[in-house]
């Protein structure tokens, strides 16, 4: 049990669909984390970028990055988690893994393929929410395009940190901020975002925004536009438990079935 964790933020570019670069520069990134961490956040892809070629890059969950993943969680005593391509029986997957120094393994499926890139033509989305509970705090963990449906995202688990990673284009950061800031009000729960910064092989260009948000919306902390560098935010659960207990908004959440 934990009342503070302390969150790295690893705001980064990705190398294109190159899976041995990529954790050679995450690799060195976390390693220059000299600061006590609890948990360490990824981007999207964050072996490939957001790539629509999942054959050049999938990997299964025996595979390289897995493997160094559970290493590095191990060696640093840290839980991280990020998406990556993941092949399994016969679909590919858009998959976050959740990768405990234990090494046990938690992993969500992105519920909302992206249909503007034709994401859903190529991955397989995942059906179920996770929970993941670590050091006595309850995660819910999605990915980028998950950010734009409230429901799923719902607050019924009484979970305490709700984490997005993404690859989420310039173009369109306005509503990535102002979505972060709202589903961390509405479900009364600490917010983080953690987005890609550079161009990908698409010419898209990332310009970062990650970014942590109080129960009521309060930024705490931000990286700024176009940076490359690593932030770390404490979360206190005592915030939590003051404002919940407080105003009881959770309380009053109307009560429906979703059908998947």
């Amino acid at each position: 049990m934990s009342n503070v964790l302390n969150v790295a933020l690893i705001q980064t570019p990705l190398v294109w669909e190159n899976p041995d670069e990529n954790r050679r520069l995450l690799n060195d990134k976390i390693n220059a984390i000299s600061n006590s961490v609890d948990l360490v956040v990824l981007p999207e892809m964050f072996t490939s970028g957001f790539t629509m070629n999942p054959a050049a890059v999938a990997e299964t969950m025996n595979g390289k990055t897995i493997a160094w993943l559970k290493n590095k969680a191990k060696e640093k005593q840290v839980l991280i988690l990020g998406s990556l391509v993941i092949t399994e029986d016969n679909n590919f997957y858009n998959r976050m893994v959740c990768v405990e120094p234990s090494g046990t393994i938690t992993k969500y499926d992105k519920r909302h393929t992206f249909t503007l890139a034709g994401e859903h033509k190529i991955y397989t989305a995942g059906s179920e929410k996770v929970i993941l509970n670590y050091k006595g705090w309850k995660i819910c963990p999605l990915v980028c395009y998950d950010l734009r449906f409230p429901v799923w995202s719902r607050n019924v688990e009484n979970y305490d940190l709700l984490i997005y990673v993404a690859n989420w284009p310039k173009v369109r950061i306005k509503a990535w901020d102002a979505l972060l800031e709202a589903r961390a009000i509405e479900n009364m729960c600490y917010c983080v975002g953690v987005n890609r910064v550079g161009l990908d092989g698409n010419n898209y260009e990332h310009s970062g925004h990650s970014v942590a948000y109080d129960v009521l919306g309060n930024r705490i902390d931000t990286l700024s536009e176009n940076e490359e560098a690593t932030k770390i935010v404490s979360l206190d659960k005592d915030c939590i438990k003051k404002y919940r207990e407080k105003l009881n908004f959770l309380n009053d959440r109307d009560e429906f079935n979703l059908i998947k």
